[in-house]
């Protein structure tokens, strides 16, 4: 990465400096950092580590960056890729690019820090048809396994099924004592109006919530008639999903069972590890007497939120384990920590999934560890990280990261579709199982081929339905993962601005232009011999194209797909202005072989980028 360079030369004049003026440098004093201005002028790059060590040196900034600069040129600019170094106030330091050098040039992504990183996403309650929430954490997920994937990393992909929780067991409940007849082409979306017509009926008669309970301990100890029936649904509800995301090109290595689980022995041995320590222990009086409870390490009690107390319950005075437990346990064999394996079966092409009759695998034991779970996780998810830090794997704890992001509600227009009452004025509404009220992904991607299909005055490339998949999965990536997604069907059909369908279109423009430069005008792009003036669009471009690498990296750092999309529909945008500023094909001789390695370096980068995002690249929509 050019940034690297940058960085490791600059932090080599900031020691060559301080060792000049008589300074004893034990570790790194300052954290040298590299920033693209946004103005062109600026140069290509540019630092402020004059800035950072003014204080200590007690000189001007300008001064010292006019030190710094001297050290840089003398070590040889940074390799030769740089051309030009200046300074400017208050004590910055820019730096140039010498394009012909860096086209010429191999760079390359830092290697992975992780030998094997395991990515748990998606994991839908098993009891209906998936809503458009839990497809923005799907493509999250799978954006995440790509990014990761890119950036060198081995990655193993779990999608762990809870069929021993409420939602299964209500669903379970519904089919067996809810009169229900309405006409369905697929099972959970039947099971959706059970699942809502059982919450409305608990409300009616409490005594049903019986049925819940033993519906709930039958699953968990399996063997039973109930457990037979929910078994079913769930794997039943399960195909259905998986053929929903891979509409999406989403696709798993594992499914793990919450059953397996419990059956198998690993809360067992998770529980027999938890009892060695101080912070598990049963409570004898209270209102969690005959409660297992993991207690936060240095939280009282009467500080802990009451909406969050409950969380910390690991095994109920029932004998019913919290999802908390399970969660636990699979994270201690996640990291290859518990002496137990499952057995494996094959569950579809490419597919395996935990299952008692099954082989031995070689899943699991993780060096990393990603979860892709919505904000409200937030506690459960630090309990888990805790538990592996009150066993002692604190290096493992640190190697568990929970990646938040909001969850998706409705716009107003969205729901009044959905029949919902906007009367009371809402920015948003949220979506809710219980009550029946959201998008179902299948529901989604029918009316977007709709919309995409009537948009078509050409039909001979991508398939509207796959376009119409590629927009959806755009529009769920684009959002800071912290923001609420406002999801809006008018804005989620758009296909040009900051759009999944705007990104292809510009991949197919250069794919066009590349083909015709070598079937019309018997021309192949090659390094140009001349990158003296640069029109301010084709510098842009140039610009743009250069820090893919840099964004690659920060963003699998970070773990943070928006940024592959912001740098992505940035990069279409500068070269859809360089196509409308810059005649390519009809160019003269002196600048066609320029534009025309420009359009191949922006589309092998876009399609990087597209390939990253989970979107095609096509030749033509």
């Amino acid at each position: 990465m050019i940034s690297q360079l940058i960085v490791t030369s600059v932090e080599k004049s900031v020691k060559e400096l301080l060792e000049e003026l008589g300074i004893e440098v034990h570790g790194q004093l300052i954290r040298v950092q590299i920033e693209q201005p946004a103005h062109l002028e600026h140069g290509d790059y540019a630092t402020n580590a004059a800035m950072l060590l003014a204080k200590m040196l007690r000189k001007a900034p300008i001064q010292i960056a006019s030190m710094l600069k001297a050290k840089l040129e003398q070590d040889g600019n940074v390799e030769k890729l740089i051309h030009r170094i200046e300074v400017a106030t208050p004590g910055f330091i820019n730096l140039y690019i010498d394009w012909k050098e860096w086209a010429q040039r191999e760079f390359k992504l830092p290697a992975g820090t992780a030998e094997k990183v395991v990515i748990e996403h998606t994991s839908i309650n098993p009891n209906k048809s998936a809503h458009v929430g839990h497809l923005r954490n799907a493509c999250i997920g799978d954006a995440l396994v790509r990014l990761m994937r890119r950036t060198g990393h081995e990655v193993e992909v779990h999608n762990y099924i809870d069929d021993l929780g409420n939602q299964l067991a209500d669903t379970v409940v519904g089919l067996l004592h809810i009169p229900h007849k309405k006409g369905h082409t697929r099972f959970g979306d039947y099971c959706w109006d059970i699942y809502s017509s059982v919450n409305r009926e608990y409300q009616r008669n409490p005594l049903m919530l019986e049925h819940r309970t033993n519906t709930l301990h039958s699953v968990e100890e399996g063997d039973e008639n109930l457990s037979w029936v929910g078994l079913l649904v769930a794997e039943r509800i399960v195909r259905e999903h998986l053929i929903e995301m891979a509409a999406f090109g989403i696709r798993y290595d594992l499914l793990v069972w919450e059953s397996s689980i419990v059956r198998e022995g690993f809360w067992a041995s998770a529980f027999e590890l938890l009892k060695g320590t101080k912070h598990f222990y049963k409570e004898t009086a209270g209102k969690l007497e005959g409660c297992w409870v993991l207690k936060q390490s240095g939280v009282e009690e009467e500080t802990q939120d009451s909406d969050y107390s409950a969380d910390k319950v690991l095994v109920r005075s029932n004998g019913i384990l919290t999802y908390t437990a399970k969660d636990i346990a699979y994270h201690l064999w996640k990291f290859g920590l518990l002496e137990r394996d499952f057995k494996y079966a094959s569950f579809g092409e490419g597919l395996s999934t935990t299952s008692v009759a099954g082989t031995n695998g070689t899943y699991g034991k993780a060096d990393m560890v990603i979860n892709v779970i919505d904000h409200r996780q937030e506690y459960p998810q630090a309990m888990v990280k805790q538990a592996l830090d009150l066993l002692g794997y604190t290096e493992h704890a640190e190697q568990l990261r929970h990646v938040s992001y909001g969850v998706v509600s409705l716009s107003p227009g969205a729901a009044e579709e959905l029949g919902i009452d906007t009367s009371d004025g809402k920015t948003s509404y949220a979506m809710s199982g219980r009550q029946g009220i959201g998008i179902k992904i299948a529901d989604l991607l029918d009316r977007m081929e709709t919309i995409i299909d009537n948009k078509r005055s050409d039909t001979t490339g991508l398939s509207s339905r796959v376009i119409a998949a590629a927009a959806i999965r755009y529009y769920l990536l684009r959002f800071n993962l912290a923001t609420e997604v406002v999801f809006d069907i008018g804005q989620a059909t758009e296909v040009t601005g900051n759009t999944g369908v705007y990104l292809m279109y510009a991949y197919a423009r250069a794919a066009n232009i590349i083909s015709r430069a070598e079937t019309e005008f018997n021309r192949k792009p090659h390094v140009p011999v001349h990158f003296d003036q640069l029109e301010k669009a084709e510098y842009a471009l140039l610009r743009q194209i250069a820090i893919w690498q840099d964004t690659l990296h920060i963003a699998g750092r970070e773990l943070s797909p928006n940024l592959i999309c912001n740098y992505a529909h940035e990069l279409a945008t500068l070269f859809n202005n360089f196509y409308a500023a810059c005649p390519i094909l009809r160019a003269d001789e002196h600048k066609l072989p320029l534009r025309l390695w420009l359009t191949l370096k922006f589309k092998e980068t876009i399609a990087d980028a597209l390939t990253v995002l989970g979107l095609p690249t096509p030749n033509r929509l």
